[in-house]
C-alpha cells in the first residue's frame, strides 16, 4: 500500500515532466529540419521564378512557371543532359568498381593472415589522414603523362577521372567494412570449409549476404560523393561535352555576365533527384550498415 501511494505522489510530476520533454525534442526537431529543408525548398522556389533574379526573390514566387527546366533543356548553348549522363556513367561505374573491390579486400584482410596485414591496413589508414587537394597537382601531371601513352586514361577523358575517384574511395570503405566483417562469426567459414566449400563459396554464397546493408552503405557513400565531386573534375575536365553536372552548372554561371539563377536553381534540383531517390530506397540499410561495423563481437 505503501508503495502505490508514493507511485501516486510521483506520478503527476513524472507525468508533467515527460510532456515537457517530449515538447522541447519536438520543437528542437522541428527547428533542425526547418535548417535542414529551408535550403532546398528555397532552391525549389527559385528554379520556379521566371525572372531568375534573387534580389527580389520570394519563397513563393509571383508567375511561378517551369521555364527555367523548359531552358535547360532546350537551349543550344546548354549541354544539361550531357552532364546529368556524365554524371551518372562515371559514379554508377565506379560505385560498382569500387564495391566489389572493396568487399573482396576487406574480407581478405579480415580472414586472412598475411605478412604485411597490419602494415598495408596501417598506411590504408595514414594515406585517408592527408586531404586529397595536397595530391592534385601530382594527380594532374600523372593523368597528363598517362594520356600521353594511354589517351582514353588522359585528361578531359571520363576514364580518368573515374579512375582517380576509384583510387580515393578505396581507403575509408575498407575499413568500415572490414569491422563489419569482423562482427560475422568465424564459425560459419569453419563450417563451410568442412562442407568442402572454397574460399570464394564461403564468401559470396555466405558472408556476402550477412554483409549486405554495409555493401549498401558503401554504394551509396561512394555514389554521393562521387556524383557530387567538383574540384578534381573541373582541374582534369576541359571540354563542354565531358562535363559532369557539377563543373556544368558552375559553367553555367561564371561564363555570364547577366547570371540566371533561376536556370542554376533547376538545375541543381534536377542533380539532386538521383541522390534522393536513392535515399528513399535505401534508408533502411543505412543506419544498421553505419553501427554494426563500428564494434566487434
Amino acid at each position: 500500500m505503501s508503495t502505490i501511494t508514493a507511485n501516486q505522489k510521483r506520478t503527476p510530476s513524472a507525468t508533467r515532466n515527460r510532456r515537457i520533454s517530449k515538447i522541447v525534442r519536438m520543437i528542437i526537431a522541428l527547428i533542425m529540419i526547418f535548417f535542414a529543408l529551408f535550403p532546398a525548398a528555397w532552391a525549389v522556389s527559385a528554379s520556379l521564378n521566371p525572372t531568375g533574379n534573387l534580389a527580389s526573390q520570394t519563397f513563393i514566387p509571383p508567375n511561378a512557371s517551369l521555364d527555367n527546366y523548359r531552358e535547360l533543356f532546350s537551349s543550344p548553348s546548354l549541354k544539361y543532359g550531357t552532364w546529368m549522363l556524365n554524371s551518372l556513367k562515371v559514379s554508377v561505374t565506379v560505385t560498382l568498381l569500387s564495391v566489389l573491390i572493396t568487399t573482396t579486400t576487406a574480407f581478405a584482410f579480415s580472414r586472412f593472415r598475411f605478412y604485411g596485414r597490419s602494415t598495408l591496413l596501417k598506411s590504408i589508414l595514414l594515406i585517408q589522414v592527408f586531404p586529397a587537394i595536397l595530391a592534385m597537382v601530382a594527380i594532374f601531371a600523372l593523368i597528363q603523362q598517362l594520356g600521353a601513352q594511354i589517351p582514353f586514361l588522359g585528361l578531359n577523358t571520363l576514364t580518368g577521372l573515374g579512375f582517380i575517384y576509384l583510387g580515393g574511395a578505396m581507403g575509408i570503405n575498407i575499413w568500415l567494412m572490414k569491422g563489419f566483417f569482423d562482427t560475422v562469426p568465424i564459425d560459419i567459414d569453419e563450417s563451410a570449409m568442412v562442407d568442402g566449400a572454397s574460399h570464394w563459396q564461403t564468401f559470396w554464397m555466405l558472408i556476402f549476404p550477412l554483409v549486405r546493408p554495409v555493401v549498401i552503405v558503401v554504394a551509396l557513400l561512394t555514389f554521393i560523393g562521387t556524383y557530387g565531386e567538383f574540384l578534381l573534375a573541373r582541374v582534369l575536365l576541359k571540354s563542354t561535352e565531358s562535363f559532369t553536372v557539377m563543373v556544368g552548372l558552375y559553367q553555367l554561371q561564371s561564363q555570364q555576365f547577366a547570371t540566371n539563377w533561376g536556370v542554376f536553381c533547376a538545375g541543381a534540383v534536377i542533380a539532386a533527384i538521383p541522390i534522393v531517390i536513392l535515399y528513399l530506397l535505401l534508408q533502411d540499410y543505412i543506419v544498421g550498415g553505419l553501427t554494426a561495423g563500428s564494434v566487434k563481437g
